[in-house]
């Protein structure tokens, strides 16, 4: 299902949009949710960039996501993360 196409059926909840992606992948896309870059996203989680980027390459399009905003919004869609929450440990 594409981000829009998610978008449009409304929110999605949080095992929906998790279901099939690994711990580590809901760790990077937790730490973009809060703005981290990859390079940012390597060091939280003890991975090179280009790790990183791979990892976000990677729900980009398991999730059908155009680019990292459209992750940032099925953060919050899946509650993953929520508005003023506290950063990713």
């Amino acid at each position: 299902m594409s981000a829009e196409a998610s978008l449009a059926a409304g929110a999605r909840t949080r095992p929906e949009l998790l279901e099939g992606l690994t711990e580590r992948e809901v760790e990077v896309l937790a730490r973009v949710a809060v703005g981290e870059a990859n390079a940012e996203i390597g060091v939280s989680l003890h991975l090179s960039t280009a790790t990183a980027r791979t990892y976000v390459s990677r729900l980009l399009h398991k999730l059908g996501a155009r680019d990292r905003s459209q992750l940032v919004i099925l953060d919050y869609e899946s509650g993953l993360v929520s508005p003023g929450g506290a950063e990713p440990s």
